[in-house]
């Protein structure tokens, strides 16, 4: 169980290298910023910390809103609490808020700013779709986000991207507004702000599937059974092709946040995907089987 953890070097090294690349872009755009507009940097570096403030501070409240999930006291839901707290003790973190979502699609999902200030939720479908085994995985694949500070991580990760999302929106209203002849700077700009959005982006999606891998490998240390999350991923992602598109459009908002995707529409490439394939996280799953065992 938790005594039994084991770090993931070979998982680790590509977290640690994908935060160098993020360093390394996010050094480029503020040489690029300072040497046009040093003045504006400080601006909008105090602009997307505000953002990153309320997204860090409030991802709680804000997730449980657009989902429409709702803390539920023990007496409500008695197994379900008592799974989650057996699952903490396992994994040395405090009993977070307990919620259920009303939705056919099967899925969980974690969120909160810190183990003390976390919410695991479940949509009420998942309770019927999974069997005890299975829902306990799925839990613990959850606390191990928490456990790994995955909102806060995402936070930091994200801070780039929302520092180019803003000046690509706003460089034309900035410009007009600048009473300097910059327009061809404002041009290198906001041309320079796209390309970093683009490669922020898709190195938050590569971090963000490495999460996913590092919450399925805590699942499995803290339950000491893999395969109970391997048949949960199985039964959630064959549900979701069941579930009426327009129920899967309703949540698509929070998909980063759910252990798996409720997708309506075609198949996202997996550089565009927020998690690792299904046939991927199964035979990660396998690999840590076969550590556990030893064999």
């Amino acid at each position: 169980m938790i005594g039994k953890w084991k770090r993931d070097w070979g998982l680790t090294g590509r977290v640690f290298l994908t935060w160098i690349l993020i360093l390394a872009v996010y050094l480029f755009f503020i040489g690029v910023i300072n040497f046009f507009f040093p003045g504006y940097f400080i601006f909008l570096i105090a602009l997307a910390f505000l953002f990153a403030f309320g997204q860090y501070f409030f991802s709680d409240k804000l997730v449980l809103a657009s989902t429409r999930a709702r803390i539920v006291a023990e007496d409500e839901y008695p197994e379900l609490h008592m799974m989650v707290e057996k699952l903490c003790n396992e994994a040395g973190l405090p009993k977070p808020r307990v919620a259920v979502m009303p939705s056919p699609v099967p899925n969980a999902f974690a969120t909160g700013r810190s183990p003390k200030h976390a919410v695991v939720a479940v949509t009420d479908s998942i309770m019927n779709t999974l069997n005890r085994e299975e829902l306990e995985a799925v839990l613990a694949h959850e606390l191990s986000h928490v456990k790994n500070r995955d909102i806060l991580t995402m936070t930091v990760a994200s801070f780039i991207a929302m520092i180019a999302s803003m000046i690509m929106q706003n460089a034309l209203f900035m410009n007009l507004f600048d009473g300097r002849e910059n327009n061809g700077a404002w041009i290198v700009i906001w041309i320079v702000s796209i390309l970093v959005w683009i490669v922020a982006t898709l190195l938050m999606l590569l971090l963000s599937r490495y999460r996913e891998f590092a919450a399925d490998r805590g699942s499995a240390m803290i339950t000491g059974n893999p395969q109970a999350l391997i048949s949960a991923l199985k039964k959630i992602s064959g549900r979701m092709d069941y579930v009426p598109a327009k129920k899967k459009q309703e949540i698509e908002g929070a998909n980063a946040f759910f252990i798996i995707p409720a997708i309506s529409g075609k198949s996202l490439t997996e550089l565009l995907a927020t998690h690792p394939s299904l046939d991927r996280r199964v035979a990660a799953l396998e690999k840590i089987e076969a550590e556990i065992r030893g064999y």
